[in-house]
């Protein structure tokens, strides 16, 4: 016997409308069990799944429990009994176990194992009597379909609980025959009257034996056997019985028992059957669905991250523009300091012009007054030849004076040609200044023109900012809107898992009792 440990001896309870359920196949290997069966187990449903159903079995359940216990339903009878189960992690729960047999297509299909909870009382006398059988304190007892038997003289006691239906009869009427006679012997009748009188008896106690075996047992084992086939899935006949009384309603109540349960289990195959196309579909659609969660969110978190980018550009561009903005207007301010200065210096060179043509006058007046001079020494030369020797030293100088109204007039023609030339110049760079003065102009007003463009771009790239802020905002609620809906779709998918996990749960079921 599979020994599993370790144990406890730490007892679970659970609510006593708690129903446990599991079907096996022939070879007693776990084909279906409902949830209640696998929370109260403490397995997991994949760990039960497909495993023989000894793996709950408690080391002290004797072993006879079990060998009693297998003889019965390979009989094709049910059997039903208190077991002590261990769970998952060492501890044990009570169950009062109904284990039938099912029969599919005509053959042996497993059994099937109706658990609910016993008493507390019903409890602690199993606890007591499996501790005897296990230290062979209780050899004078024995199990049989699950009740207890005496051996021995004494089974003589508990034979009752066994007999069927046609011996309690024929025991009942024996009995009767025996004190009849008894009776008859004791009665006096002379021995002529007291064989007919015995025989009539005998054949009137056989006769009602005979009608009670047709009417009572016969019925009775036809509604047992009914019952059984009904149970295990043998038959879907309908037993009928031409009578009214309680056997018969018995019998029309184990068929209409058998006809609801078919029924259920028909209908209930049928929509369990399309339940589970059903979610096939919802799985189907829910997977695509997934699919295309997954990309749109991938798309979205893309879109977002290329938002953040150009979110970035912007940024940048914006911290650009102002820097450009900033430097347009310094050079706007320079252009136009630039053009005041060429302005000054116009005015400069104009006045530079005029003091030139005043210098060129004074200069042909210094000319006008050394050629007088010169004509003066002139004419002082000739009357002092004139005068002869008082007249010489006059005559010196005005040599001298000639001589330097020449040099004056030189000098003078010099200066008027170096002003005439630097009058020539100054207006030549007058010109050039002018020319420069008009393309500093220009440039102010293009450079005028480029910072307000840049003001305008700079306005228009702080617009553009918080407008793709806005989007970006707008995309990152999308993310999250899409990331709650792929949570939402898993969310489904699970259900949907679940339930068709519970729709093939159902399945096994249900097919351990289709034909």
């Amino acid at each position: 016997m599979r020994n599993n440990q370790p144990v406890t001896q730490l007892e679970h309870t659970y609510d006593a409308h708690t129903t446990l359920m599991s079907s096996t196949d022939a070879k007693g290997r776990i084909t279906y069990a409902n949830q209640a069966f696998v929370d109260i187990s403490g397995f997991e449903r994949d760990a039960l799944m497909g495993s023989a159903h000894n793996i709950i079995r408690h080391p002290d359940m004797p072993a006879a429990a079990f060998a009693d216990m297998w003889k019965s339903i390979q009989a094709g009878e049910p059997w039903t009994g208190i077991v002590k189960n261990r769970r998952a992690n060492g501890d044990h729960y009570w169950v009062r176990a109904n284990v039938a047999p099912i029969q599919a297509q005509g053959q042996a299909g497993g059994y099937i194992s109706v658990r609910t909870q016993p008493t507390r009382q019903e409890a602690q006398q199993a606890e007591a009597l499996y501790a005897d059988m296990r230290a062979g304190r209780a050899n004078h007892l024995r199990l049989y379909r699950g009740i207890l038997l005496r051996r021995g003289w004494a089974s003589a006691l508990t034979a009752h609980k066994v007999w069927p239906v046609r011996w309690r009869i024929r025991a009942a009427f024996g009995l009767s025959a025996m004190l009849g006679l008894a009776g008859l012997a004791c009665s006096g009748l002379p021995m002529s009257a007291l064989w007919p009188a015995a025989l009539g008896l005998l054949a009137a106690l056989l006769i009602g034996q005979a009608v009670l075996q047709q009417q009572v047992a016969r019925p009775l084992e036809q509604i047992k056997q009914h019952a059984l086939d009904v149970v295990s899935g043998r038959s879907h006949a309908h037993l009928m019985l031409d009578r009214v009384d309680e056997i018969g309603m018995t019998l029309r109540s184990v068929n209409q028992m058998g006809l609801m349960f078919r029924w259920v289990i028909d209908d209930v195959a049928k929509q369990v059957q399309q339940l589970r196309a059903d979610i096939e579909r919802i799985a189907h659609g829910n997977q695509q669905l997934n699919r295309r969660t997954e990309q749109s969110a991938a798309a979205v978190q893309q879109t977002a991250s290329s938002m953040g980018q150009m979110i970035g550009a912007l940024q940048q561009n914006a911290d650009t523009s102002r820097q450009a903005s900033s430097v347009a207007t310094q050079a706007r301010h320079s252009a136009t300091e630039g053009g005041d200065a060429v302005s000054d210096v116009i005015r400069t060179m104009n006045d530079i012009t005029g003091s030139s043509h005043r210098i060129a006058d004074i200069t042909g007046v210094i000319d006008g007054i050394a050629f007088q001079t010169n004509i003066l020494a002139l004419n002082a030369s000739v009357e002092a030849a004139r005068a002869g020797e008082q007249g010489k030293g006059f005559a010196v100088v005005a040599g001298e004076v000639r001589q330097l109204a020449q040099r004056t007039a030189h000098a003078a023609r010099e200066i008027k040609s170096l002003i005439a030339a630097s009058v020539e110049n100054v207006n030549q760079g007058a010109d050039k200044v002018n020319d420069a003065s008009n393309t500093i102009r220009t440039i102010v007003a293009q450079v005028q023109q480029v910072a307000q463009l840049i003001d305008e771009v700079n306005h228009a790239t702080q617009q553009q900012e918080q407008g793709i802020s806005q989007v970006n905002g707008a995309v990152q609620h999308m993310d999250q809107i899409t990331q709650q809906n792929a949570a939402l779709v898993e969310q489904t998918a699970a259900a949907s898992a679940n339930l068709r996990r519970q729709a093939e749960q159902l399945v096994q079921a249900l097919s351990a009792f289709q034909r």
